[in-house]
């Protein structure tokens, strides 16, 4: 039993396989020395000396460690692992305290290392539990210089320093290791209690480890002091606020200290930053660098207040409402219809998972124009609740699966804030797709008069790609330089350039393939109008052929159109009028493609208000199945761009259906065997592509008919695909 002012003290020393002293705990060593004994504050006697060994999963023992300690791997392997000597340390102090009449304790070690470094981490790291005596103790060194102001400070001191201070004399090499430390804290404590400064230390004010990371909001106006705060990187993308506070284990993180790190996709960028109580447990998180999460090394490094109140920070008294409610579990949802609403959300989750609150509960993600964004956060009071919401991981809600994610409060407040105050499309340089004055259009067509650059240094600009083409120059079209930006606006290292035939695009991959640019070699490649629209829209080229955006649009550069900055900023009409419906194509033959007629131009009133579905770019949480987003425009805009040049809307017949978990080296022949009489063709498979180019183990395929696309997914739905089961949904 232990008490917040306790009669007894359980002195205690520990040792790990590892470094001693200092460093203690500093390399993730296992505990393999105990060594204890009880002293009654009140009659100043002691209980029996108990020293024990530990045997660790890993019986390497340091050079230090063997020097020091003077134990071997051999003598090791005899112990006890380390629940078990805590069991039998819970016993021993019992006895000892009954047979001196007392009833409760208080640990007292040398620093706070043993307790906060080894202890708490290693049994976190093994899944047990701690009994309720490790989360309070003394720190001697402390006592020590409250009680002797003079004496050096604390982060300097040692047990033999403090010994030589108080003029103590003794042998350490007449006692075992362990047991000479013990025998002096007692006589260091002992001497404390008998100085005339007795009323200033004893021992009435221990040191707390937190049982729990509480979670809670952060206001931008709060002040965050630098020295509390690190940045935690290379954590897998799964991880939690949970997670990330089991990983700091026995130090005290600060309400609410925990802030995951999205990327400009939106997705856990694999980084968080931490607020720690006070700089001393700072520091001592700093020891943690390079630790293991699982089979991964974090790397621990200083940050600053103004980082963490950028990430965790809000002023929206929407959110700090929500977020009000003090120990709840949160979790995120992701793919909602847009017309769901908090009745609809409290049905799907059902009364096994109630919400704290009701409707209060729930908060929905909205773009700054008030339409939702499929996203919603929700409040449990338990973890009970949450684990029973977090089965309805993909369930349907209407005629969407709806995914379930663990959340923080600094999340909520980092997705929010992105959504309040950024527009739809991040600022990029204007305009947003340059000017292309007529009669100049982007080419479309199967004809291969075009060339793709890839490989390009970030620098390069127009210029150094006319001087990369030598003579071929004069063989380029009009505006037909194209240099590709990536989502942050800047050079992507592609570029496509327009030929006037496709003899001339191709001596000029023959004579460029490889050559050098600056200090790097450019890839040069022979492709066709159409594949170029493709990649200038987002999509990407592949073995099975076309697959479109995933869901943000590269730009084409200004610098070749400078003339032309002041006139309104012109896309291709398959941007413009690409609808998800538009994927529904009919059957294409060469000739059709070669006859396309002229690219549909588009004009918004500013280059603002291009329009993109975002559902899957911004936000989307960790591990969530690749989702590819199509780009659509304004209604009304669409329309009079369909209008004004004649040109008719894509075909739009039968329905479509997405195919999720496919193997990675899936192609068309797989597929359509897997849909074996259901009259598909070539061209009613798109195997989508992630941003990297890779398989992204999703398809979609056009059937002819609803009828014919639901008996598909009633069938089909679960099936095995080579060792995979597939999941089908209607889009």
């Amino acid at each position: 039993m232990t008490a917040s002012h306790s009669d007894s003290l359980v002195v205690l020393f520990g040792a790990t396989a590892g470094a001693y002293g200092a460093k203690l705990g500093s390399d993730e060593r296992e505990l393999i020395l105990l060594v204890w004994q009880v002293v009654d504050l009140h009659s100043k006697k002691v209980g029996t000396l108990h020293k024990s060994l530990v045997k660790a999963d890993n019986l390497e023992l340091s050079d230090q460690c063997r020097e020091v300690s003077g134990l071997t791997p051999e003598g090791l392997s005899k112990a006890e692992p380390l629940d078990r000597v805590l069991q039998q340390f819970s016993q021993l102090v019992a006895s000892d305290l009954k047979l001196l009449g007392r009833s409760s304790y208080t640990l007292c070690t040398d620093g706070q290392l043993l307790i906060r470094q080894v202890l708490h981490p290693e049994a976190s790291k093994k899944n047990f539990l701690l009994s309720d005596c490790f989360y309070s103790f003394y720190d001697l060194r402390k006592e020590f210089h409250t009680c002797y102001p003079n004496s050096a400070p604390v982060k300097d001191q040692t047990i033999k320093s403090m010994a030589e201070y108080i003029g103590l004399e003794t042998d350490e090499t007449e006692e075992d290791f362990g047991v000479w430390q013990v025998k002096t804290m007692v006589a260091i404590i002992f001497s404390m209690l008998s100085e005339t400064c007795i009323t200033d230390c004893r021992f009435t004010d221990p040191e707390t480890v937190k049982y729990k990371y509480e979670t809670g909001p952060c206001s931008k106006s709060e002040a965050v002091d630098s020295e509390t705060v690190i940045r935690a990187r290379g954590l897998p993308w799964q991880s939690s606020d949970q997670d990330i506070a089991r990983f700091f284990k026995g130090l005290n993180i600060a309400k609410g200290g925990v802030a995951l790190c999205l990327n400009a996709q939106g997705r856990r960028n694999g980084e968080a930053l931490v607020r720690f109580v006070n700089p001393e447990q700072r520091d001592l998180a700093l020891e943690r660098h390079k630790h293991h999460m699982g089979s991964r090394y974090i790397e621990v490094y200083k940050a600053t207040g103004e980082e963490f109140l950028k990430i965790a920070g809000g002023t929206s008294n929407e959110v700090a409402q929500f977020l009000s409610k003090e120990n709840q579990v949160i979790i995120r949802m992701r793919g909602l219809p847009f017309t769901a609403t908090l009745e609809d959300v409290l049905g799907f989750l059902g009364p096994e998972c109630p919400v704290t609150g009701g409707k209060e509960g729930l908060l929905f993600v909205k773009y700054p124009d008030g339409r939702p964004t499929g996203d919603a956060f929700v409040l449990f009071s338990c973890e009970e609740y949450a684990q029973n919401a977090l089965k309805k991981h993909k369930e349907i809600l209407g005629k969407r699966y709806i995914e379930l994610f663990r959340s923080t409060a600094a999340e909520v407040q980092q997705v929010l804030n992105r959504y309040l105050s950024t527009p739809l499309i991040p600022t990029l340089p204007t305009p947003i797709i340059p000017v292309i004055p007529p009669p100049y259009t982007i080419a479309a067509g199967s004809i291969r008069d075009c060339v793709r650059l890839r490989g390009l240094p970030y620098t390069a600009g127009i210029d150094d790609i006319l001087e990369f083409m030598g003579d071929a120059t004069a063989d380029i079209k009009p505006h037909g330089v194209h240099m590709v930006l990536n989502q942050q606006g800047r050079p992507s290292g592609d570029a496509f350039i327009q030929m006037k035939s496709s003899d001339r695009a191709f001596l000029v991959a023959q004579k460029c393939h490889k050559k050098m640019m600056k200090d790097r070699y450019v890839e040069v490649f022979q492709c066709s109008g159409e594949e170029m629209n493709f990649v200038l829209m987002g999509g990407t080229l592949n073995r099975s052929g076309l697959s479109p955006p995933p869901c943000k649009l590269p730009c084409l550069s200004p610098p070749a159109y400078a003339a032309f900055q002041t006139a309104a900023a012109v896309i291709p009409a398959e941007a413009a009028l690409y609808q998800p419906q538009a994927l529904l194509s009919t059957t294409r033959t060469p000739q059709a493609s070669a006859a396309a007629p002229p690219t549909v131009t588009y004009y918004p009133a500013q280059a603002a208000q291009l329009y993109m579905n975002y559902t899957a770019y911004y936000p989307s949480p960790p591990v969530s199945p690749t989702t590819v987003g199509y780009i659509t425009a304004p209604p009304a805009a669409v329309a009079a761009a369909a209008s004004a040049t004649h040109t008719p809307m894509l075909p739009q017949p039968g329905a479509l259906v997405r195919m999720q978990g496919l193997p990675y080296n899936t192609g068309m022949k797989e597929i359509l065997s897997f849909f074996q009489g259901y009259q598909l063709h070539t061209d009613s498979i798109l195997v989508l592509y992630n941003f990297s180019g890779q398989p992204s183990g999703e398809a979609l395929v056009t059937f002819p008919s609803l009828d014919l696309a639901k008996k598909a997914v009633a069938e089909k739905n679960g099936r095995l695909l080579g060792s995979r089961y597939i999941e089908l949904y209607l889009v």
